[in-house]
């Protein structure tokens, strides 16, 4: 296979470049009638451990591959992006926090798919549960570009949305496991994530992002900034100018 030159990656950027700032209209229209937030509007705030698997597959980013002593701490965000009422399907969005030497690493999965081409496309779901969610663009690891993806390991079902949600997710909580591939790979597994409703529902000041808190050890393409720059510095320049307010 012949390798790709560096032409290919600038016309591949520049056609990111042109996205993007397509996005980022299409996010300024929405913010017109929607703030501060356009997509995931509404939200549960969970918390709880992330455990490292033994042995697991190396990826090539040190997050992944370097197994923490003890479990460690992590705040999530589940919501749908659409903002249907519950028990229509949707895009279910899970954003998970983690500490990473001090500062926050931040994890962004949407309901996609594990095949191929399905990793890249998002899927309206009903439940979490049902989910496959996944990072849908992929991370700059040493070894080459790398995806990330949740499924789940228990409760077998949960309720699409209102009290009942709440109950199973302070009751019986959620639990998770995450896997990386390539962008053509097999998945392997390296860490279980158990989630439980968190006391404070309060996320206004909760905001996730991926570019500013990437995993220790990940980079960035440059064709991947080039798309979701210009809409993700809109939608945080307007929630930063409504809190300063």
């Amino acid at each position: 296979m012949q390798a790709a030159s560096p032409h290919d990656g600038r016309m591949l950027t520049r056609i990111a470049q042109f996205a993007g700032w397509m996005l980022r209209a299409a996010f300024a229209a929405i913010l017109l009638l929607r703030r501060p937030r356009p997509i995931h509007s509404r939200g549960r705030v969970l918390e709880g451990w992330i455990t490292w698997l033994p042995n697991a597959a190396p990826s090539g980013i040190a997050w992944i591959d370097t197994v923490p002593p003890a479990p460690q701490p992590v705040v999530a965000r589940l919501s749908r992006s659409v903002g249907l009422p519950d028990g229509f399907p949707d895009i279910l969005g899970l954003a998970l926090r983690f500490d990473a030497d001090g500062r926050p690493a931040d994890l962004e999965l949407s309901s996609s798919s594990l095949g191929i081409p399905s990793r890249f496309l998002l899927l309206p779901q009903r439940s979490p549960a049902r989910a496959r969610l996944g990072t849908l663009l992929p991370y700059r690891g040493t070894q080459g570009p790398v995806l990330v993806c949740a499924r789940t390991l228990a409760p077998g079902a949960l309720p699409a949305g209102g009290p009942a949600l709440d109950e199973e997710l302070e009751t019986s909580g959620w639990r998770l496991r995450l896997h990386h591939a390539t962008t053509t790979g097999k998945w392997h597994p390296f860490a279980d994530v158990e989630l439980r409703l968190a006391p404070d529902q309060d996320d206004t000041e909760l905001r996730f992002d991926a570019a500013r808190h990437p995993l220790p050890g990940s980079e960035q393409y440059a064709w991947i900034r080039a798309l979701r720059d210009p809409s993700y510095g809109l939608v945080q320049r307007d929630a930063g100018a409504r809190t300063a307010a």
